[in-house]
């Protein structure tokens, strides 16, 4: 025996289900903002004793003035060196150590770390090479020609050739709004190309490595890495008219923290990969890359319900999260 549902019940019971999931987001995103303002007050109040005590105070002020002394001033010579010299030796100084490790399963210090078991053991060198010569194309060929309307861009600010460096609290400011915009940006371009139309021909390339590795980090379509890896990096310092040291930094922490992202190890004390590297797995899941907006618009449910969700945390110690928090076996068929 059931008792009838009253008129306007089951809609009742949605608008209460929609109300407490928007309750939940609510209160995830007041927590996620108010743990980062504490930890950006406690940061900015350290980093600066840091900076004024530890480095004898105007260490960084003189390297830069003699670096720019030495460049003579000559401002889009600094600038391609600051945007692009450097964030490339960043980005390939990173990959370089973790090439070695997938090429050759050495050292095992950081192969054993391998968050898909048995993936990559070692990488497909002739898969490898395709990756590398695409993410070479991508930097010489997309990535330095938009450096050039954003130079002009920032040279009308006025300030980002400025012979004096900005405060240290005043780049992290700038670090913190450019992760927001990045965070926007990329969620939403990101599903956009993931859309059946787009999919297809844009980003099914990026998506030939169900189980990624660093260097993979810009393996994309030219038109994705425009407009998904590119401009959500490049927006924030040409809206906050950032100076070139800011911008440099800013573009190397980018794209090292993306090939942590894609690196497929999950290292001691290292952001943790598992979040994207479970949407390589499972295509339809974790778009962003704080995870806020995911679990906004609910593209991160699947996650949170595996074991990939429990060992997403830095890692601090040197067990392998592998090993201390296992997938389940698989039941015999």
């Amino acid at each position: 025996f059931q008792i009838p549902k009253m008129p306007g019940q089951d809609t009742a019971a949605r608008a209460y289900s929609q109300g407490q999931k928007l309750w939940d987001a609510l209160k995830l995103t007041a927590y996620v903002f108010s743990t980062g303002l504490l930890m950006f007050t406690a940061l900015v109040n350290s980093a600066s004793w840091f900076m004024q005590n530890i480095t004898l105070g105007n260490f960084w002020q003189t390297a830069w003035l003699e670096f720019y002394n030495y460049m003579e001033g000559d401002e889009w010579t600094i600038f391609v060196f600051g945007a692009a010299v450097v964030p490339a030796l960043a980005f390939w100084g990173f990959n370089g150590i973790l090439l070695v490790a997938d090429i050759t399963g050495k050292p095992t210090f950081i192969t054993r770390y391998r968050i898909q078991l048995g993936k990559n053991d070692p990488v497909d060198t002739k898969k490898l090479w395709k990756a590398i010569y695409t993410v070479l194309g991508n930097q010489f060929f997309v990535s330095f020609p938009m450096l050039v309307p954003m130079f002009y861009i920032m040279k009308s600010w006025g300030n980002t050739f400025s012979e004096e460096l900005p405060t240290f609290q005043w780049f992290l400011v700038e670090l913190s709004v450019f992760t927001v915009i990045e965070e926007i940006l990329f969620y939403y371009t990101h599903r956009l190309v993931h859309h059946p139309v787009l999919y297809k021909y844009i980003h099914k390339k990026h998506h030939e490595w169900t189980a990624p590795i660093g260097v993979v980090s810009i393996y994309a379509h030219p038109i994705e890495h425009i407009v998904s890896n590119t401009l959500p990096v490049m927006t924030g310092p040409m809206i906050m008219g950032s100076h070139i040291v800011s911008i440099s930094a800013w573009f190397s922490l980018a794209l090292v923290t993306t090939s942590i992202s894609h690196c497929g190890y999950h290292l001691p004390f290292l952001p943790s990969p598992e979040f994207h590297d479970f949407h390589h797995l499972k295509f339809n899941q974790c778009y962003g890359v704080l995870g806020v907006l995911d679990f906004l618009h609910g593209t991160d449910r699947v996650f949170r319900q595996t074991k990939a969700f429990e060992r997403h945390k830095v890692l601090l110690g040197f067990t392998p999260l592998s090993e201390s928090i296992p997938e389940p076996p698989k039941k015999a068929e």
